[in-house]
């Protein structure tokens, strides 16, 4: 018999950026009722090394908190597992070796999408730390279906992305989202077609300032609450069709 669908979110990083991908979840999900809804437990607790600065070599690693929680997430018997940050996938490997369950990347959710949409776009801008910049799994993904990326600048990251960023982390949401919704539009000015926002905290934030920009991007974590859901309703589907 197969293992009953729960999935697992290993999430804190941030809090708020974990109860976003919760209400996604909800979202993604047609329900009739309750108990057609996703089943999941969350990891949510914030007590995570900062990735930003361990990619940076600022601080500790984050792996033996992220460890922690994967093995909590078994134990509680979770079929998948999702992270909702996109820096903390620096480790998804380590992790993924750890896991009984499959880790489900926010990468291939993001490019999966992209390439459903009626007119694939040409050009993305992304927006994200600097870590998951560096570490070039959106610029790969999306290379290999011919989709060029546009990066900020060191500059942008500084001047707005690092302080809207911690900006929300410390609970001034609207303020972060006006920093982020300057680096989004200097992306756009500078040919991005569409964007990527790409760091859990940026759609949160441009969210609370009502950011037109909101029109012309993607969200990767709630791309992948919609994989989640697909999971799920597969599961689902299958299971009240043999009882």
């Amino acid at each position: 018999m197969a293992k009953p669908f729960l999935l697992g979110v290993l999430g804190g990083m941030g809090p708020l950026a974990t109860l976003d991908f919760q209400h996604q979840l909800l979202v993604a999900t047609p329900a009739q009722s309750d108990q057609q809804q996703l089943p999941s437990v969350v990891w949510n607790v914030p007590q995570v090394a900062d990735r930003q600065k361990a990619l940076a070599g600022l601080g500790p690693s984050p792996l033996p908190q992220l460890l922690h929680g994967i093995e909590k997430l078994n134990q509680a018997g979770a079929s998948h597992i999702a992270i909702p940050c996109n820096t903390a996938h620096h480790w998804f490997e380590a992790l993924s070796r750890a896991s009984a369950a499959p880790l489900l990347h926010i990468v291939d959710a993001t490019v999966e999408h992209l390439l459903s949409l009626p007119k694939k776009p040409q050009r993305v801008g992304l927006i994200a730390t600097q870590g998951t910049l560096d570490a070039g799994w959106y610029q790969r993904g999306l290379a290999a279906q011919g989709i060029d990326v546009l990066q900020p600048s060191t500059e942008e990251l500084q001047q707005w992305f690092v302080p809207g960023c911690y900006a929300v982390k410390r609970g001034a949401v609207s303020e972060g989202g006006e920093r982020l919704a300057l680096l989004a539009e200097a992306l756009l000015a500078r040919g991005a077609e569409q964007l990527l926002l790409a760091c859990t905290e940026v759609p949160v934030a441009l969210r609370a300032v009502n950011s037109p920009v909101l029109d012309l991007s993607h969200d990767p974590a709630q791309l992948l609450a919609q994989r989640c859901a697909h999971y799920w309703l597969e599961y689902r589907d299958s299971y009240f069709t043999h009882t």
